[in-house]
């Protein structure tokens, strides 16, 4: 099985996940903060973060475990 350097060639153009993630790309994000003193897991970007929310919940996931399972699942939420 060959994949595609990047996940978003499997998703259809017509999904919404690719309007979402060029809408959040959009969005001036300066009073989202990454914690800087090291302490801590590494975090993930804030725009992924947010786009992963948008998206779970416009498809109906709101639970965080649901929302977890789907990242492993679901190749849109990916």
């Amino acid at each position: 099985m060959v994949r595609p350097d990047d996940l978003r060639e499997w998703v259809p153009a017509g999904q919404i996940v690719h309007f979402i993630r060029d809408a959040v790309e959009q969005l001036p994000i300066t009073d989202f903060r990454v914690n800087e003193r090291g302490t801590g897991s590494e975090q993930y970007p804030p725009r992924m973060m947010l786009a992963l929310l948008i998206c779970c919940y416009a498809t109906g996931r709101f639970g965080s475990r649901t929302i977890e399972a789907a990242s492993y699942r679901d190749v849109a939420v990916r």
